[in-house]
């Protein structure tokens, strides 16, 4: 997915706010599931959740900036999945994370169902 950098995106310098690049990432995993009419939950009260994040911030953005941001699949377990993102400005990475989702039905965690997982397979 590529992302633009806007104002809204950037401190007074014009550089992009730390928290930005999970915004970022996160609208990338959401939108497979919108590229393909679907919404990243199952059944009422359900989706994903963040478990653990662990990121690594390797460079900056600043506002025009032109970013992809690269998803892949490092984990599937009953319940949850570890992905790794990664963020490019040009050729380099400026930001990369490992995030674990669990699936959750009520607040409880449940197993992903199949459709949402070939999903997040082809990521």
């Amino acid at each position: 997915m590529k992302i633009r950098i806007y104002y809204e995106d950037t401190d007074a310098g014009g550089i992009v706010y730390h928290s930005r690049y999970l915004n970022f990432c996160e609208r990338a995993r959401s939108e497979e599931f919108f590229r393909r009419g679907m919404l990243p939950e199952g059944e009422e009260g359900s989706g994903f959740v963040v478990r653990n994040i662990e990121a690594d911030f390797l460079g900056m953005a600043k506002l025009g900036d032109l970013l992809e941001v690269h998803t892949t699949l490092l984990e599937e377990k009953r319940s949850s999945v570890l992905l790794n993102q990664k963020v490019y400005r040009e050729k380099n990475v400026i930001f990369s994370m490992s995030v674990r989702l669990v699936y959750v039905v009520r607040g409880h965690p449940k197993r992903v169902p199949s459709e949402l997982l070939e999903i997040i397979r082809s990521l």
